[in-house]
């Protein structure tokens, strides 16, 4: 595994923990010489974690759209940075560059690049391990909900398997080193016989 994306919030949070847990991460990568891949942000959170690969020497590389950087929200010191025009784009092109995705506490942006991967390795379009890091139990509800969609019968019970869910950063990298793609072939293969 040679880069990992990592989706997270362009805010702190309220919660110093948030901070300190990104830049743990950001270092932990670096440590373990993984790239890091995220939104090219200098701010919040991405900026938090990018930071603190770089000052461990590792290589980060930022994918922007032209918007945002024309808003200055863009990191100037990154290994690389790639501008695109769209946020489809640059979910693409993180997830192109990318041999696994870890998620850290985020707000609408962090969600829909979230579920996005999953989707995708659900419909088995990409087979790259996914990641939560749940710091501070931020991600409580949403497994909640998760479970709920099982339980009306939405997602497959198998298919929650398709995202790891840590509260230590170093025991979810190495979850992360070992996972097996989860075979989603039958359930695709029943709605051609419906």
């Amino acid at each position: 595994m040679k880069t990992i994306c990592v989706f997270c919030g362009s805010n702190n949070g309220f919660n110093a923990i948030y901070a300190e847990k990104a830049e743990i991460f950001g270092k932990l990568l670096a440590g373990n010489n993984i790239s890091l891949v995220y939104g090219g942000g200098n701010i919040g959170l991405m900026g938090i974690m990018a930071d603190a690969s770089l000052s461990y020497n590792g290589e980060v590389i930022g994918v922007i759209t032209q918007k945002l950087k024309d808003i200055e929200v863009a990191h100037k010191g990154l290994t690389k940075m790639h501008i695109v025009e769209t946020m489809s784009e640059r979910k693409l092109m993180m997830e192109q560059l990318s041999d696994a995705f870890v998620i850290l506490p985020g707000g609408y942006g962090t969600f829909d690049e979230m579920f996005e991967m999953i989707t995708l390795n659900q419909l088995n379009i990409i087979k790259k391990p996914i990641g939560v890091l749940n710091v501070n139990g931020f991600f409580d509800t949403l497994i909640a909900l998760i479970d709920n969609c099982i339980m009306e019968g939405f997602i497959k019970a198998d298919h929650k398997k398709l995202f790891i869910i840590e509260k230590d950063e170093e025991i979810l990298l190495e979850k992360l080193l070992e996972f097996d793609h989860v075979d989603t072939t039958k359930w695709l293969d029943s709605f051609k016989n419906s």
